[in-house]
């Protein structure tokens, strides 16, 4: 995509978290996705729910800020985490980090979410969402125990954040968005169905049999 498109589609991603009730009461969130080999646009932090194609910034893959300006000094914190994953995993197109609602009361819980909910096989989750123990946001306490994550589980497209949020990662800003409230919805429904009971493993075969289907039928996610 050119750059005047990843913009578009930041902005997109930021509707589509602010309509599905992804952001906290402060309608705070951040966005990247990459630009090229070594930048990625990012968000200059503050509100995002009213996002435009200009509120973003050029940043280097060494947390340099290449073009634009930051709202806050506190976002380099934000630029380190989003760098490292970028870093860390090449086929990563877009990061978002949240607060939302029900993914976080697994972090603060200190909670994997199961892997319960058939559409997330969609995105690639095999496996439940972790979570990373607490540290200060963009610490490198906190940012190494996410890159640790992104490495040694090579499929998993999301950590938890004790005490904090949820940190989502895929192809591009759309498609993170949409993990992003996938998982948000499958937390809810945990949280829902435990008071049932408990929620219910998937058949030992859902992944296999999902993805045969996804490769049948030509779906990306």
């Amino acid at each position: 995509m050119s750059e005047n498109q990843t913009r578009q589609q930041i902005v997109q991603a930021a509707h589509l978290l602010a309509q599905s009730g992804m952001l906290f009461r402060g309608e705070h969130a951040n966005l990247s996705a990459r630009l090229d080999e070594q930048h990625i646009l990012m968000t200059r932090g503050g509100s995002i729910a009213n996002l435009r194609p200009d509120d973003l910034s050029v940043v280097d893959l060494r947390g340099h800020l290449a073009s634009g300006e930051l709202m806050d000094p506190t976002m380099q914190e934000v630029i380190t985490m989003h760098t490292r994953v970028y870093n860390a995993r090449a086929n990563v197109g877009a990061v978002i980090h949240t607060h939302a609602p029900h993914a976080t009361v697994f972090a603060v819980a200190h909670q994997p979410i199961p892997l319960v909910y058939e559409p997330l096989l969609r995105f690639g989750v095999t496996e439940a969402i972790p979570v990373v123990p607490w540290a200060p946001r963009g610490s490198d306490k906190s940012v190494n125990a996410i890159v640790d994550v992104v490495k040694d589980h090579p499929g998993l497209p999301a950590v938890l954040m004790a005490n904090h949020g949820v940190l989502v990662f895929h192809q591009d800003p759309i498609s993170t968005a949409r993990l992003l409230a996938t998982l948000d919805e499958a937390a809810e429904l945990v949280i829902q169905a435990n008071a049932l009971g408990h929620a219910q493993a998937l058949p030992q075969q859902a992944i296999n049999e999902v993805r045969e289907r996804m490769v049948a039928f030509g779906s990306r996610t």
